[in-house]
């Protein structure tokens, strides 16, 4: 074999080689199945609730509409917007001249009617006496009988007339008091203790009470606020009277006002959210969201909470304090027995284990039995991830408590 024969050999082999040398390294970096990392949660322990959430709103623990009951101007108010007033206290005048008049109208008629009495008892007298005359003369056979009948009918005539004044006298004074009492409310008077939240009507302002009295003022008992929650019919077969309610302020929402649910109102309050109708046929359908109220008290001694504020409450169903918890995603299968299955990261290698849940609020679940503290659960890994994403990998669980 020549040198050059010999030296294209070599040259050949070591081609051969780096294809080969390159094959390989394309097939270890390019088709190598790649590590599987694990996103891990730490089983730690907190405070964790289950409750029931519901938008509220504010209203005084008790509201009443002050108003007018007879008509006529408002000549002049004594309060103003937030003032804080006394059962009895003077809050308005309306103008009482219509109602004065009518007073001494009444009172003129009751004293006509009694001096029509008056009248008609001498003609009584005098009438009874006539008829002992007729009576006797008729028993001496003196007078007619007709002249006796007709004593008799006068007298008769007049104890009537007498009764009917009687009545009228009755009715008259009845619209004395009357005409009394509507001279009365011409002095409109606050009739509980609260604070003027509104006012409805202005001096000068003309008020006409023929159907339903007229609102001047309204007041409210801001020294207790009720909330009225709206739960969703979803819900509300879960809550009852009695269980701890807080909620919170969009204004102050580090603040929580802690309460007992006092009632549920047995009324919905519907409030349609969408409507479709189908054209084709007669058919149609809508979707509405269904809410009954919730009711429960808390102090206001500061007037701090202000009637119509919205609230966001918190209805608590279960609570357990210092427990050991774990995110709701870390959950696998549930068992027929009612467990969940769960990874545990263990020399880098997930190791399966059945554990048994308590509260579970959809974002962190009660471990009962089957961890410990400190165990690594297996929220995900990045076989999940999409190839064409970058993988990043969240921190640890959010501390506080709930």
């Amino acid at each position: 074999m020549t040198k050059l024969a010999r030296k294209r050999i070599i040259i050949a082999l070591g081609i051969v080689a780096l294809l080969a040398g390159g094959g390989f390294g394309v097939r270890h970096f390019f088709f190598a199945k790649p590590k599987v990392t694990y996103v891990t949660a730490s089983a730690s322990r907190m405070d964790i609730e289950e409750s029931v959430l519901a938008s509220g709103i504010l209203k005084a623990f008790k509201t009443v509409a002050v108003g007018a009951q007879v008509s006529g101007q408002l000549k002049t108010l004594h309060v103003a917007l937030g003032d804080r007033v006394k059962k009895g206290q003077l809050v308005a005048e309306i103008d009482s001249v219509t109602q004065l008049n009518s007073l001494k109208d009444a009172e003129a008629q009751v004293e006509n009617l009694r001096a029509q009495k008056r009248s008609s008892q001498a003609l009584l007298k005098q009438y009874a006496l006539a008829w002992q005359r007729q009576s006797q003369m008729a028993s001496q056979d003196a007078a007619s009988h007709a002249d006796l009948e007709s004593a008799q009918a006068s007298l008769d005539s007049t104890r009537h007339t007498i009764a009917s004044l009687d009545a009228q006298i009755k009715k008259a004074i009845i619209a004395v008091d009357t005409a009394k009492a509507n001279l009365g409310y011409t002095q409109i008077s606050a009739p509980m203790d609260g604070t003027v939240i509104s006012i409805d009507t202005d001096e000068g302002q003309t008020v006409v009470s023929t159907q339903s009295a007229t609102t001047i003022i309204t007041l409210a008992t801001l020294d207790t606020i009720t909330v009225k929650a709206k739960i969703s019919e979803a819900d509300v077969m879960r809550v009852k009277p009695g269980l701890t309610t807080y909620f919170t302020l969009l204004g102050d929402a580090d603040t929580r006002y802690y309460s007992k649910l006092r009632a549920i109102e047995p009324g919905p309050v519907s409030s349609s959210t969408s409507s479709t109708t189908t054209s084709s046929s007669s058919s149609s359908t809508s979707s509405s969201a269904v809410y009954y109220y919730g009711l429960f008290e808390v102090p206001n001694p500061d007037n701090k909470l202000r009637v119509s504020m919205t609230a966001q409450v918190s209805i608590v169903l279960n609570e357990a304090k210092h427990a050991l918890c774990i995110p709701t995603s870390a959950l696998g299968d549930k068992l027929k027995d009612g467990r969940y299955t769960v990874r545990v990261l263990k020399n880098d290698a997930p190791d399966t284990r059945t554990i048994r849940v308590g509260i579970n609020n959809s974002v962190y679940a009660q471990v009962l039995e089957g961890l410990r503290e400190g165990d690594k659960v297996v929220v995900g890994d990045s076989t999940s991830v999409p190839a064409t994403t970058t993988s990043q990998h969240p921190g640890p669980p959010p501390g506080g408590r709930r």
